[in-house]
């Protein structure tokens, strides 16, 4: 790294103009914000620190009024004007590949089309930030542009802590997302935080600048509802849900994928929303096939589908609570039921009570905020009350790790937990990684995997589809068959949305396999650079006992070693860039995930961190769940020790025979 003389800052000649908001771009509610008058005043001085002083008299009072009107200080005059969207990478500046493809990835998290709350930053989750301000977006893309292959940019809850010398096989890139001192690891003291500008909520791939649009979510969701359908309905393991009923709630960032992910499967769903303009974007993004704005509309059209055994996603614009009981009050059979609503964060927005509309939801966040935690509570309360009457019935519910059942406990609902007490022992319906993603993918090491073309060239990411498809043997796994089915099927199901990008699940060398192909293909020059990533939610990214490791039964569900150790071991295998987050999708305090982003530049050195760090991160997770007597993760580890002496060696589990711990317990308890 060359040293610099001159400090990084966002000093200019003139102030940017007067922010402009584009008419009918989303905007995130009033944030909650309860700071003595002493924080307020930090608040402002903190976010002036980015600020020349020249320029403090101008911006105090418009940070003070943002501060005070929305919660949080963003910074609005900072923002580029117009519309931001990833770029084919060879239009940003920079030194180095690497700075000029997480530019794509960080404006992608912002384009119109993606991002949930562009202005506020937020990405998807209702909360998931890239970073906090507009201030923090200059100044890191100022220090992408000097980023070379000798130095490493630090980012710390969304603040660009500086670029320090490094190596080519260091990360060019790390950062971490509210990462709090245990005593204040609760939302409140994060809410504070957050407010004073000292803490982001990444939430998973927004704050770690890897999130590709809904599309990132589908196919996870594609194979739960699939999977479900094979465990708990009886469909055979070749087959789809044609005649099954799925209903769920939310089209927002994350959710959007429902509706696409039930027609891929074959089912016929209705998907509630409650703010309209995000059912007018899956509307027109395609990832919906019918609008209804009735109960009796809705569910006639996913009625008739279902009996001519025709997939269909019917957005219902309404309360899923509603929605629910209307189908309870007609005896209508639901077949697979879930939620994604950002429950995370029920009180910020995330979940809107039944019997109030969502714009009365967002005054109510602005003027009477204690009043609103009531409705949710109570809504909580009858929502879970319509799904045991549901479940009686015969239906098959699952929490879809979006904090739901966590969120009824909190709301006072005691009998959701397992031991009627506290949430310790975990709560009476499934997670769906417990019950279906956790024993059927995660324990072999499938998950997420994804790539962007950064050439933004659809032509690349035809070919690197093709190319996925020729290193997957479809007869190997029944999870093998799903999945090459779905890179064949990928271009058809028209999943883009931003960058051009994809998501296939894959396990360890499944990953390992495609990326040299990848990296091969891009030396030849057959194709643009790519950068590869996945969702922090995966095998070994994501310590939460509520959701990634739910089905982790040893106890050890409560520990975030796993992912730390994934994001330590990334790092010092050379990843472009990693990342490590406080939350993810179940909230602060409840999970820590971690993942990366690797750009494939053709190079040997990328074919050798390849091979090091996409075996070990997967890998680490399915030891883990060895370690927990996982069966599964157990036969893959078995084999990785037995096939893979050159990738390491994974210790083993002895089991126990229960019959001498009853033998045991028994004659003690006699004494």
């Amino acid at each position: 790294m060359n040293s610099s003389p001159y400090t990084i800052s966002l000093d200019f000649d003139e102030l940017p103009p007067e922010p402009v908001f584009e008419p009918g771009i989303r905007r995130a509610p009033r944030r909650e914000a309860e700071l003595s008058p002493a924080q307020e005043r930090l608040a402002l001085k903190n976010a002036l620190r980015y600020i020349p002083q020249k320029w403090h008299e101008k911006l105090a009072p418009e940070f003070l009024k943002e501060l005070r009107e929305r919660g949080r200080i963003y910074g609005y005059r900072l923002r580029p004007q117009g519309r931001l969207k990833g770029l084919p990478i060879d239009q940003y500046p920079g030194k180095c590949l690497e700075g000029r493809a997480f530019r794509v990835m960080i404006d992608n998290n912002l384009d119109f089309d993606v991002a949930l709350y562009p202005y506020e930053l937020v990405t998807y989750g209702e909360t998931g930030q890239v970073c906090q301000n507009w201030m923090q977006y200059r100044l890191i893309c100022k220090y992408l542009e000097i980023l070379d292959e000798n130095s490493t940019l630090v980012v710390e809850s969304g603040h660009p802590l500086g670029i320090f010398a490094s190596h080519p096989y260091a990360p060019r890139v790390i950062i971490t997302n509210g990462l709090m001192v245990g005593m204040f690891d609760n939302q409140k003291d994060f809410n504070i935080a957050a407010a004073m500008g000292v803490a982001n909520y990444g939430q998973m791939t927004a704050g770690g600048w890897m999130y590709i649009g809904p599309q990132g979510i589908v196919h996870g969701t594609y194979n739960t509802l699939l999977n479900a359908g094979r465990l708990k309905l009886g469909v055979s393991k070749d087959g789809d849900l044609a005649g099954k009923l799925f209903v769920s709630s939310g089209l927002g960032g994350m959710s959007g994928a429902q509706g696409k992910a039930a027609i891929i499967a074959g089912a016929a769903s209705i998907i509630a929303e409650v703010d309209r303009s995000r059912i007018e974007t899956r509307f027109s993004q395609g990832w919906v096939s019918r609008v209804a704005d009735s109960l009796e509309n809705a569910v006639r059209l996913a009625i008739a589908a279902r009996d001519k055994g025709e997939p269909i996603a019917v957005a219902y614009h309404g309360n899923i609570v509603d929605l629910l009981e209307y189908l309870d009050a007609q005896n209508i059979r639901v077949d697979l039921l879930s939620d994604q609503t950002s429950c995370h964060v029920p009180y910020d927005g995330g979940y809107c009570p039944v019997g109030i509309t969502f714009e009365e939801r967002t005054r109510l966040l602005a003027e009477d905020w204690t009043y609103f935690r009531a409705l949710v509570d109570a809504s909580l309360r009858r929502h879970f009350e319509v799904i045991m009457r549901l479940v009686r019935k015969g239906t098959y519910f699952f929490d879809y790790g979006n904090s739901f059942l966590k969120a009824v406990f909190d709301a006072g609902v005691k009998e959701i937990s397992k031991n009627s007490v506290d949430d310790k022992d975990g709560f009476i319906l499934p997670s769906y990684v417990e019950d279906i993603l956790g024993p059927e993918l995660f324990d072999y090491g499938y998950g997420p995997f994804r790539w962007v073309c950064l050439s933004g060239k659809k032509e690349d990411l035809i070919k690197t589809d093709h190319a996925a498809m020729e290193c997957i043997d479809p007869n190997r796994r029944g999870q093998d068959r799903d999945n090459w089915i779905w890179i064949r099927d990928a271009e058809k199901n028209k999943l883009v949305v931003g960058t051009q990008a994809r998501i296939l699940y894959q396990d360890a060398f499944g990953r390992m396999n495609i990326a040299l192909k990848f990296n091969e293909m891009v030396r030849k020059g057959e194709i643009g650079p790519v950068i590869l990533g996945r969702d922090h939610h995966d095998t070994g990214g994501t310590d939460s006992p509520f959701r990634e490791t739910s089905n982790i039964k040893d106890g050890s569900n409560v520990m975030a070693d796993m992912a730390v150790q994934c994001f330590a071991g990334n790092a010092a295998r050379g990843m472009s860039l990693v990342a490590l987050h406080n939350g993810g999708g179940v909230g602060i305090g409840k999970a820590i995930n971690g993942g990366f982003g690797l750009v494939l530049d053709g190079s040997e050195r990328v074919d050798n961190i390849i091979r090091m760090a996409l075996s070990w991160d997967v890998m680490g997770g399915v030891a883990r769940r060895s370690w927990a007597r996982n069966p599964h993760a157990m036969e893959v580890c078995e084999e990785f020790n037995r096939e893979r002496a050159e990738f390491g060696v994974i210790t083993m589990p002895n089991l126990v025979d229960e019959d001498v711990l009853d033998a045991v317990i028994s004659a003690l308890n006699l004494v």
